[in-house]
């Protein structure tokens, strides 16, 4: 399965991630700063940095030799897009239940 194939929901269904987007909303980190909370090889770490950065996720910066990774928003607004549709959607049908209800009672 290679990145350009992940959607984002794909990029978040996996726990490390979750973690490492969790992990980096307090400050940003190096890889090997992150790759120490795992019982994972770095590479494996690298790999799920990968795939965030890949999908908008993160960016990564080089400063010397380490590269730090920090949340970017990108990655995030289509699952707030995906969240807000619903949410209408649900404001929606509680709004005609609520008329419904309403309705009722005055009988």
């Amino acid at each position: 399965m290679t990145t350009q194939n992940l959607d984002v929901f794909q990029v978040i269904a996996d726990p490390s991630r979750r973690q490492i987007l969790v992990m980096l909303s307090k400050e940003s980190k190096t890889i090997n700063a992150l790759a120490q909370n795992f019982e994972m090889s770095r590479p494996a770490v690298s790999k799920h940095v990968k795939i965030l950065y890949t999908a908008g996720f993160i960016s990564i910066t080089d400063v010397g030799r380490e590269r730090y990774c920090t949340l970017k928003q990108d990655g995030f607004i289509e699952l707030q897009d995906f969240i807000n549709y619903f949410d209408k959607f649900w404001t929606g049908k509680l709004t005609t239940l609520k008329g419904i209800l309403n309705v009722k009672s005055k009988r």
